[in-house]
C-alpha cells in the first residue's frame, strides 16, 4: 500500500490517528497529525524510565535502591492533598504483592514498562519527581509533550493538569534512547533494554514477524490507545513507529461499545504497524 493510500484511509476513521514513521536520525518516511495532541495514557512511563535512569547515572538515585512500597501519593494539584491507586485498574499483580514492604526501584520501573503498573509508575515519580520528567521531554526535543501528574491522580486532572503526547514527539523520546542522545551510552543501554523486554504483544508487536526485535511501550484507556517503539529489523536499519488513536469526544459510554472501539483501534496499529514493517527499506531520506 502506498503512503498516500493509507493516508487517505486513516482520514476516514471516527477521531484523531497520528502516525510518525520513520529511520532514527533522518527525516520520517511517513508521518500523518504527527503534532496532534493526545491523551498520553501509559506511553508517559517512558518518560518516567528515563528520568529514573538519568538521576541514577548522576547518583541522585540508586536503581538497586529498597524503596517502600506505599499506595499513598501527593497530588500535583497544590492543596489536593493525597491520593492512591486502585488494583482493579493496575496490570500487575506483583508489585501489590510487595504492598506494605520494599522493592529495589530499578524493579520497580521494570514492572511500570513490561507490565505498564501504574503503582510502580507512581511510586517511581515520587523519587525522580514531576520536573526530573519535563527535563527529559525537553532534552529529547519535545515540543509538545508534557507530564504533569502521576496515575489516577484525578483532582490534577480536573483541575487541567494532564499528561500529553504527540506520535512525533514520542518518536523524539524513543530514539533519543535507542541513539543514546539522552544520557550516556550505559544508561541509555539499560532503559532500552528494559522496553526489549516489554512483556505486552498486541499492538505494534501483532503487526511484525514473531521474533522480530522491538524496544516498545503501548498505552490504553477508555477512547484512546497508542503504541510507541523503536523496531529493529535483521535486514533493515532501526526505524521508529507510532501510532495514537483518540475516539471522538462525547462517544457512548456503553462498555461493550467501549470494548468494541478498542478491539478496533488495536486491529488499526496493528495493521499500520504491518505496513510500515513492509516499507522498512523505503522509510525516509537523511535529515
Amino acid at each position: 500500500m502506498s503512503w498516500d493510500a493509507l493516508d487517505a484511509e486513516l482520514a476516514a476513521v471516527p477521531g484523531t490517528v497520528s502516525v510518525y514513521a520513520g529511520r532514527l536520525g533522518r527525516r520520517p518516511g511517513y508521518t500523518r497529525l504527527p503534532d496532534a495532541p493526545h491523551y498520553a495514557a501509559s506511553t508517559m512511563k517512558v518518560a518516567v524510565l528515563a528520568a529514573l535512569h538519568r538521576a541514577a547515572e548522576t547518583g541522585e538515585v540508586k536503581l538497586g535502591a529498597a524503596v517502600p512500597v506505599v499506595n499513598e501519593f501527593e497530588s500535583a494539584l497544590p492543596g489536593a492533598g493525597r491520593f492512591s491507586c486502585a488494583p482493579d485498574y493496575d496490570n500487575d499483580g506483583a508489585v501489590w504483592d510487595r504492598l506494605g514492604g520494599t522493592a529495589p526501584l530499578g524493579w520497580l520501573a521494570e514492572r511500570m514498562i513490561v507490565r505498564s503498573s501504574n503503582l510502580a509508575t507512581n511510586l517511581v515519580l515520587g523519587h525522580v519527581g514531576l520536573p526530573a520528567v519535563a527535563a527529559v521531554w525537553a532534552a529529547s526535543g519535545a515540543r509538545h509533550s508534557r507530564t504533569d501528574r502521576g496515575i489516577e491522580d484525578f483532582a490534577a486532572r480536573d483541575a487541567g493538569l494532564d499528561n500529553q503526547v504527540t506520535a512525533a514527539d514520542l518518536a523524539r523520546l524513543l530514539g533519543g534512547i535507542a541513539r543514546s542522545r539522552l544520557a550516556s551510552p550505559g544508561a541509555c543501554a539499560g532503559m532500552l533494554d528494559v522496553l526489549l523486554d516489554q512483556e505486552r504483544s498486541e499492538d505494534l508487536v501483532a503487526g511484525l514477524p514473531p521474533g522480530t526485535r522491538i524496544a516498545h511501550k503501548d498505552g490504553w484507556v477508555r477512547g484512546v490507545r497508542h503504541g510507541a517503539g523503536v523496531v529493529f529489523p535483521d535486514d533493515a536499519p532501526p526505524y521508529a513507529v507510532v501510532v495514537c488513536t483518540s475516539a471522538p469526544p462525547g462517544g457512548r459510554s456503553d462498555p461493550a461499545d467501549d470494548e468494541e472501539r478498542d478491539e478496533r483501534a488495536r486491529r488499526l496499529v496493528t495493521r499500520i504497524s504491518a505496513e510500515v514493517w513492509a516499507a522498512r527499506h523505503r522509510l525516509g531520506t537523511v535529515g
